[in-house]
């Protein structure tokens, strides 16, 4: 490897030489990661072409938004990408987590159950289905929750989930990468095969599909496959580290339109919401995306295979398929996910002279530590890193809207686990 990353970046050469055969083992693998990504790439600019996207359709509006055919557009893009009968696709949806709750609190009413097939969601579900108290939660409004875990190998469980459905089970929530649990992510097939078992008990059952960093690293997405709705974040996966904000939620034209609703007003739905001066981000961050994707796998293989050789266990591990962008690495102790977390952020282009800390982040149940020098502020497309200050002490490692960048912040993060001690080389 050049000696920049030594001149440049402080990295050692022991380090540089450690991790010279992993990359050239890694280019053959690499090479069918960039196939995926131009079929995917190819399926985005049909869809635009089809919906006749011009220059028009970039701009934005202000107000209430009336009339705004670039937003309009936009979401009939996604809809074509996705399959599904409509989309809504806005700057108003300010998070992942707040898409979430607006497809679920629009399509459920009291006395109905929301049942997780893949055991409990991301922790920023909890206060929203009310395992932890919160205001406005779903369990305010009468509505219950129940769960069935995965087996014991990671897959479905499918005789649990028939028994589990009953008269009051409206809403069944599938969550594809894994948050902070330890388990494998699920690829589009395996959800295909849930869906198939869910409506084989009730066709009526609508099936949500928590799509958050898994967007275009297959050929196919959970829509293919049955979603009723799939609901993710721009500033990951489908925003291509562009877009400023906002979120998705692509599905049947009824439950859209119920998210319309409940984002905006009885009454108004989504003929309001000015898109202000975000649609050309929106575009294209949504054109560059399955290449960004692609990159920020490439990052995580190179992670996975880099650290797994030194003995620390990763999911996925360094030769298994991927089905979303996060690689977890257990480093086991405290000490270690700390300096691995300064790695990644001394690797960012901004910020990079800040040194991560623990805290206390809202709608987190421990402290976590997060390593994020972005363009966008909480966009895990770029390079990124975090993880729960508790057992066993994992780094969740994502993005990297370049795969140079990304392989300077694994670089990095060996880095300073190796000038602390912490690694044996």
């Amino acid at each position: 490897m050049s000696n920049i990353f030594t001149e440049n970046f402080g990295i050692d050469e022991k380090v540089l030489n450690y991790a010279e055969p992993i990359l050239k083992e890694l280019r053959s693998r690499f090479a069918e990661l960039d196939e995926t990504a131009e079929y995917n790439q190819l399926k985005v600019i049909s869809a635009m072409q089809k919906e006749h996207v011009g220059e028009m359709h970039l701009s934005g509006t202000t107000g209430y938004g009336y009339n705004d055919e670039g937003r309009d557009t936009l979401e009939r893009v996604y809809a074509r990408i996705f399959h599904t009968e409509a989309a809504l696709v806005r700057p108003q949806l300010v998070c992942g987590t707040h898409a979430l709750n607006v497809a679920l609190s629009a399509n459920l009413r009291p006395g109905d159950e929301l049942l997780s097939i893949n055991g409990k969601p991301y922790d920023t579900m909890d206060e929203i289905i009310g395992i932890r108290p919160s205001k406005g939660s779903l369990a305010e409004y009468g509505v219950t929750y129940a769960q069935v875990d995965l087996l014991e190998d990671g897959t479905f469980d499918f005789e649990g989930i028939k028994k589990a459905i009953n008269d009051r089970t409206k809403v069944v929530a599938i969550q594809r990468s894994r948050g902070y649990a330890s388990r494998p992510t699920l690829s589009v097939e395996q959800i295909g095969e849930a869906i198939a078992c869910v409506k084989g008990v009730r066709k009526d059952i609508i099936v949500m599909v928590d799509n958050c960093y898994g967007e275009f690293v297959q050929k196919i997405e959970p829509s293919d496959v049955g979603a009723d709705m799939i609901v993710g974040s721009l500033i990951k996966n489908p925003g291509g580290g562009l877009a400023p904000c906002g979120g998705y939620i692509a599905g049947t034209k009824e439950c859209v339109e119920q998210a319309m609703f409940r984002l905006t007003s009885p009454g108004l739905g989504g003929e309001v919401g000015p898109s202000l001066n975000v649609n050309r981000a929106l575009y294209q961050g949504l054109f560059l995306s399955p290449v960004v994707t692609a990159n920020a796998i490439k990052g995580a293989i190179f992670a996975s295979n880099v650290y797994e050789k030194l003995g620390f266990r990763c999911l996925p591990d360094s030769k298994e398929p991927r089905f979303d962008i996060i690689q977890e690495v257990d480093l086991e102790t405290p000490e270690r996910l700390i300096a691995f977390c300064e790695g990644i952020q001394a690797a960012a282009p901004v910020d990079s002279f800040a040194t991560p800390e623990p805290w206390d982040m809202p709608g987190y149940d421990s402290q976590v530590i997060m390593a994020a020098g972005a363009f966008v502020q909480g966009a895990s497309i770029e390079l990124s890193a975090d993880g729960p200050m508790r057992e066993p002490y994992a780094a969740y490692f994502q993005g990297g809207l370049t795969w140079y960048h990304a392989k300077l912040g694994v670089l990095e993060s060996l880095q300073k686990l190796y000038e602390k001690n912490l690694i044996v080389l």
